[in-house]
């Protein structure tokens, strides 16, 4: 339609050319004493727009003949420039595939070539932050090269190049950097070191994942920052960097190691409480800090109180409870059986009531009556246990307080009988 509506307008400008030209009388006389010159206006016309032609077309050839030089210029810069990005390419190349010596030459070239971009006043807009992109894959390939002294030294000029309050990308690739010396830190085996440079991240930066991941390893081989570590395995969780059972097995690992550290139940006890509710319900975390709770001489209820939630859930759904928690359950609570309080002794009989064939209540059941006192119920509990235990230390430990019931009682066959059983384990 374009090219249409073009050739119209062509026919039109040459209809009107010809009807101005073929019927125009008039001339144009040109006075030059004593000469005298006619010149038909046709002719003069052709000679203004020929010669308005020729000027023009003499003043873009000057034009671009004053221009060589500089495209000439600009040429070269583009060449060079050329060259210093293939360089950082090749860097990184070499970087990616292991060959460690030619990525640190690569990246040496691209800041040769850029300074000398500088130097004759032709520099790059991103200049900064290729240098420092430069200088961190120099040290990246020191580290990997055992290069300590060059690695740190490409480092601080990769910092330099980046300020703290320069733009949005500088400020990210300096936070990124600060990650990866922390990184090689760690792989120094140094962690005290990587926290150091943790620390002097931003706020955001430092609760990045890939941060905490850093901090989480660096805590946990310094072995006395459990609880920062803890803090650390949440955040990572929170964040989905983990699967939700990864997740957790980590932080019953450092949770449980945290009650470790704890020398006195006063100790222990604020660091039961700075346990999430989700954690102190966790059966290897309640039962563990309930030992260590009574380990270190503490408050028998208190350590009953500690072990509630998992009880609820042995009442409430046996099966749902693994077989290993229930027993240290049952061991747990049977240590403070000595000075357990009415509420629990109902609860004990409650259970056990509300789950006759559960081996491990009768047991549990039995031992209650054992230190009230109760030698009847005890014998008659304990040796229903006693026969259907799949465990062989609760099996053994049935036995022996039937051995010493029977002693009690005079009967020295039935003692006999049930010393060699709990010796047998069966």
């Amino acid at each position: 339609m374009r090219a249409a509506l073009w050739l119209l307008a062509l026919f039109g400008v040459a209809v009107a050319a010809a009807l101005f030209a073929g019927n125009n009388q008039g001339t144009v006389t040109l006075f030059w004493p004593p000469h005298r010159i006619d010149l038909s206006l046709n002719l003069v016309l052709l000679l203004v727009v020929g010669g308005f032609v020729t000027v023009y077309a003499a003043l873009r050839g000057l034009s671009a003949l004053l221009e060589l030089p500089r495209q000439a210029q600009r040429w070269r810069a583009q060449q060079k420039e050329r060259s210093m990005h293939a360089s950082l390419l090749d860097a990184l190349t070499h970087m990616l595939g292991g060959r460690f010596i030619r990525s640190r030459q690569a990246a040496l070239a691209a800041l040769a070539q850029e300074h000398a971009l500088a130097a004759a006043n032709e520099p790059v807009p991103h200049a900064r932050r290729l240098r420092a992109l430069a200088h961190m894959i120099a040290a990246e390939a020191s580290h990997a090269l055992q290069d300590r002294a060059t690695r740190e030294s490409h480092l601080r000029d990769a910092l330099q190049e980046s300020p703290l309050r320069g733009t949005v990308m500088e400020q990210e690739l300096r936070e990124g950097a600060q990650m990866r010396a922390a990184r090689w830190s760690l792989d120094d085996r140094d962690p005290s070191a990587t926290l150091d440079r943790l620390a002097e991240l931003p706020l955001g930066a430092a609760r990045r994942t890939l941060a905490l991941r850093i901090k989480l390893k660096a805590t946990t081989r310094l072995g006395d920052q459990s609880l920062e570590a803890l803090e650390t395995a949440r955040l990572l969780g929170k964040h989905r960097a983990f699967s939700p059972s990864a997740a957790q097995s980590i932080v019953r690992g450092l949770a449980m190691e945290l009650i470790n550290s704890a020398h006195d139940t006063a100790q222990l006890q604020h660091i039961w409480q700075s346990l999430e509710t989700s954690e102190r319900q966790m059966p290897e975390i309640a039962i563990h800090a309930a030992q260590r709770l009574a380990l270190l001489g503490g408050d028998s209820a208190q350590v009953r109180a500690w072990l509630l939630p998992v009880w609820e859930q042995l009442v409430i759904a046996p099966d749902a409870l693994a077989e290993q928690h229930a027993l240290k359950l049952v061991h747990a609570l049977e240590a403070g059986l000595g000075a357990v309080d009415a509420p629990w002794l109902a609860r004990i009989e409650a259970a056990q009531q509300a789950n006759p064939r559960d081996a491990r209540l009768q047991y549990l059941a039995g031992i209650a009556c054992l230190k009230r006192n109760l030698w009847g119920k005890a014998q008659q509990l304990l040796t229903q246990a006693a026969q259907q235990l799949g465990d062989a230390d609760l099996r053994a430990s049935a036995w022996r307080h039937l051995a010493e019931l029977a002693e009690q009682r005079g009967d020295a066959v039935a003692a006999a009988s049930a010393w060699k059983m709990a010796a047998l384990g069966q």
